[in-house]
């Protein structure tokens, strides 16, 4: 009985941990009261007071470590210096815990309402309309607060992101100061640029992570972004939403800027359907469409074809599995919220 306990606990949990997801699928409001605003602001602290004090990502180390002992037992298992039943069941316990983790610490966000109905929005209908004059605003805006941006800014960037959540902690619904934020490098920046990942948030260690080769125009945007996810806000469109309304809220250019430029990205996606849409590339001032050139150079001398397929097509499943039914189009539903 003993031997079988050792054996099965994990798999037992991660059963737990099913049961209480699909439960959590059908009870969004239950899941905001009691986790999202309940036990994950206690392990978010607790996590990011701990990770903050390592100035690297415990996560990528953690991942390192994880794919060398999978090879290294893979090799032993292959010379036979250990039993493939061995392995193969250290490899599905490991698997089971990490699911188990997953969602213990961060991952049951996925099922809160959304922010409309947490924050009792009335959900605009789509309207060509109400698109046209918005984008129109935010191309005056993006023309207004241009500036030029340095990554020697960067310590004074986050302390301002930071001043604007705790500004708009109500409008944003969400629990400051929900332990710190310390923004870290990504260990792999080269390999994470050619897939088109700018940053990510680590929920096993509650780090925010950003791509080294992320543009200092995107930097307060990102950052701001991945800052959102430590939140608990897991929803894509509602990260940049809210990466957008904590920097053009914010008096400082920098961050107007970058909000609304990175924004403007996203709407002019939407408009590249319209037949006038060379009128609205008219109205952006040159300084920002070079900025908007430069950035797209940027990335695309960076991007890798194969890796940028596989990372949008992992990550388009994993969203799909989290209650984000859009997955990876779900980015640029942020457009619908901003007109909201």
């Amino acid at each position: 009985m003993r031997k079988i306990l050792l054996t099965t606990w994990p798999f037992v949990l991660a059963a737990i941990v099913f049961v209480s997801v699909r439960f959590a699928v059908h009870n969004a409001r239950f899941v905001d009261l009691y986790y999202s605003t309940g036990i994950y602001p206690f392990i978010a602290r607790l996590f990011s007071s701990l990770s903050n004090l390592i100035p690297f990502s415990l996560w990528d180390l953690f991942w390192v470590l994880t794919i060398v002992l999978l090879i290294g037992f893979l090799v032993l298992a292959i010379f036979r210096k250990v039993k493939w039943r061995w392995y193969g069941l250290r490899v599905l316990q490991f698997a089971a815990l990490i699911y188990v983790f997953f969602y213990v610490v961060w991952g049951y966000n996925y099922f809160r309402p959304k922010i409309e109905t947490r924050e009792n929005w009335k959900k605009q209908k789509p309207d060509e309309a109400v698109f046209r004059s918005t984008l129109d605003s935010i191309i005056s805006h993006t023309n207004s607060s241009y500036v030029s941006i340095s990554s020697s800014n960067y310590p004074d960037i986050d302390q301002l992101v930071e001043e604007s959540y705790r500004k708009n902690r109500k409008e944003l619904g969400i629990n400051y100061p929900n332990g710190s934020r310390r923004p870290k490098t990504m260990i792999f920046s080269s390999f994470f640029a050619k897939s088109g990942v700018s940053g990510y948030f680590g929920p096993f260690f509650n780090e925010i992570h950003l791509n080294y080769f992320v543009l200092p125009m995107e930097y307060p945007f990102v950052l701001a972004h991945e800052k959102a996810h430590q939140f608990g806000i897991t929803n894509e469109a509602e990260a940049n939403l809210a990466a957008f309304v904590i920097c053009m809220t914010s008096k400082d250019h920098r961050l107007q800027y970058s909000g609304y430029v990175n924004l403007l990205v996203y709407f002019l996606s939407d408009a590249s359907q319209l037949k006038d849409i060379k009128d609205y590339i008219r109205e952006i001032n040159k300084p920002v469409i070079l900025d908007l050139r430069f950035q797209r150079r940027h990335w695309q001398g960076l991007r890798n074809t194969t890796l940028d397929n596989v990372q949008t097509a992992a990550n388009n499943a994993y969203l799909k599995t989290n209650n984000i039914e859009e997955g990876v189009k779900n980015y640029n539903q942020v457009v619908s919220l901003v007109i909201s």
